[in-house]
């Protein structure tokens, strides 16, 4: 088993809480309400210019080029690839770039990409890969989830079916798979038994606070 496998069987309640959250069935019946997707878009924006600082960060704490390489990749595929399609999927709900990069960041928002740096800070690599690796996994998950039959078998009406097609994507699913290839990597050379139980404590509260960011947007709609 896969130490990204071992880590969700160890904290699935707190897995699934956040992959199976109201908010992304919302997302998947299209019931979501629209107030609380434009939040979660305004949101996700500035989270994605955490991340990539955390992703900047990774290659500081790389001790080889090939890790090197692997955070900048990284880095590139937030940078390059998905801010730019989050803010042409902004642009579609109303939302300009300068309204986006304008807004505050939300209590939730704050809470978790701090939180990831924080551990990439006081940790190494792999403590840090561990923090992160549930956005991109998840969103990997969800993104097929969501899209079971592909992306063409979603109905072209649906609300929310850009952003559902973003993450099932190719482009994206082989992000995911790079991330869960470095990070079986990285759980090889630094992992330990005696380690993981601080891992999985990581994998858990990185998961939970995925889950208070979509509840976050819930919140923001109701008002």
């Amino acid at each position: 088993m896969s130490l990204f496998e071992r880590l969700k069987t160890a904290a699935a309640t707190d897995w699934n809480a956040y992959v199976d959250h109201a908010f992304v069935r919302g997302l998947g019946d299209g019931t979501l309400p629209e107030a609380a997707f434009r939040n979660y878009l305004v949101q996700d924006y500035l989270f994605l210019i955490q991340f990539a600082r955390a992703h900047a960060l990774a290659a500081y704490k790389s001790r080889t080029m090939a890790d090197m390489r692997a955070a900048k990749d990284g880095l590139a595929a937030i940078v390059d690839v998905e801010m730019n399609l989050h803010l042409r999927l902004c642009e579609r709900w109303g939302l300009s770039a300068a309204d986006v990069e304008a807004a505050p960041e939300q209590r939730a928002t704050v809470a978790y990409t701090r939180f990831v740096l924080d551990i990439g800070m006081s940790g190494d690599l792999l403590d840090l890969q561990v923090a992160l690796i549930p956005c991109t996994l998840g969103y990997a998950e969800i993104g097929r989830r969501l899209a079971p039959g592909g992306i063409g078998a979603l109905d072209a009406a649906h609300p929310y079916r850009a952003w559902i097609a973003e993450y099932a994507g190719e482009a994206f699913q082989q992000v995911g798979v790079a991330a869960h290839a470095w990070l079986d990597d990285l759980g090889r050379r630094y992992a330990s038994d005696n380690r993981f139980g601080e891992l999985v404590d990581i994998f858990a509260k990185a998961a939970r606070l995925e889950a208070d960011f979509w509840q976050q947007g819930l919140d923001a709609a109701q008002g």
